[in-house]
């Protein structure tokens, strides 16, 4: 009885240690990731990827704060208060100008088509850029969209003397600009587009250029992190872009169950208007023809390089970053995995 006795504590001990071991492996990493702005229609890829549990079969613990901005969370990945983030990439670009700043870098390109826009009324008579002289463009100081204001001012030979511009709130530019006070303002469309129609604004009555169609030939918002993370956690960052990947590849087959994920989050947001905010981004700014080609998350060097001339016409560059320095593929499973299903 001694022996068998012996033998059931034995076997017990270790099951128990077989229980173990894949609870020990299973230990998370931590991941403070950065938005650009709040918890919207085009964020849900992130949470789909949470709410799915991709994220935790890469072993990673992530977790997701709103933004104020698409230029704000180069400095917060910076300083280390977030290990990613979700930023505009030309802006990542002058903030590489300055040899003294951090090496943060690119490791998956979102929006291949950048969603800055000048948004207007058709009662405004703006229907091409030239016609923005003698108005006034109301712009937050922290856009995305108005830091290439310069590029689009050259690209289009706007004569920006003639153009009045009005420093307003991200809460205050649509409202504004549906009540006559500005003339046109700077944004990503799809929320000005939304905010619009949430002003009242018949869609019919939206005028939208897109910076991209008048000679803005930039990439947009992509995902960055932190140097001392990209030096540690290697494997960690190639898990997020493979558990990211699935949430957009999810979002894009069904963006209807995908934007419950965003309400979950943000219950005082509208179900519909955000879902149509998130239709909006997808056939624009995610899924493009180079990406229907090359699959999601990567970049044409040689017309990232481009568009760093580009950014070079109206930034005084005192030490230009080359695309490498700015994007690294390194991290992105093959392409395909990353191809639109």
């Amino acid at each position: 009885m001694p022996i068998v006795r012996l033998a059931q504590t034995l076997a017990a001990a270790l099951f128990a240690a077989l229980v173990a071991a894949p609870a020990a492996a299973q230990k998370l990493t931590p991941v403070r990731f950065a938005l650009d702005w709040r918890f919207e229609g085009p964020s849900a890829p992130y949470f789909v990827a949470i709410d799915k549990g991709y994220y935790k079969a890469e072993g990673l613990e992530v977790t997701i704060d709103p933004g104020s901005g698409s230029v704000e969370g180069i400095n917060r990945v910076a300083s280390g208060a977030y290990d990613m983030g979700f930023a505009d990439i030309n802006s990542l670009v002058k903030y590489r100008d300055n040899p003294r700043n951090l090496a943060v870098k690119a490791v998956m390109m979102v929006y291949d088509t950048p969603a800055f826009a000048i948004v207007t009324l058709k009662k405004n008579g703006i229907a091409k850029p030239k016609d923005l002289e003698g108005k006034v463009l109301g712009a937050p100081a922290a856009d995305g969209a108005y830091a290439q204001w310069p590029i689009f001012v050259k690209a289009n030979n706007i004569d920006a003397a003639k153009v009045r511009i009005e420093n307003v709130g991200f809460p205050v530019r649509e409202p504004m600009l549906a009540q006559g006070k500005v003339d046109a303002v700077t944004g990503f469309w799809f929320s000005s587009f939304m905010n619009l129609r949430a002003q009242g604004v018949p869609a019919s009555e939206i005028v939208v250029l897109h910076m991209r169609d008048w000679g803005v030939d930039l990439y947009g918002n992509a995902i960055i992190a932190n140097p001392d993370f990209m030096r540690f956690n290697g494997k960690q960052i190639a898990g997020f872009l493979r558990a990211t990947i699935r949430g957009i590849q999810d979002t894009i087959r069904n963006p209807e169950a995908a934007i419950d994920s965003v309400m979950k989050r943000n219950p005082i947001a509208k179900r519909d208007v955000e879902l149509e905010r998130l239709k909006l981004a997808l056939e624009k700014n995610f899924v493009t023809p180079d990406v229907l080609k090359n699959g999601l998350g990567a970049v044409d060097m040689k017309r990232l390089e481009r568009a760093i001339d580009q950014i070079g016409l109206t930034f005084q560059f005192t030490n230009r970053p080359s695309a490498a320095d700015v994007f690294t593929a390194q991290y992105l499973p093959p392409r395909e995995q990353r191809l639109v299903k």
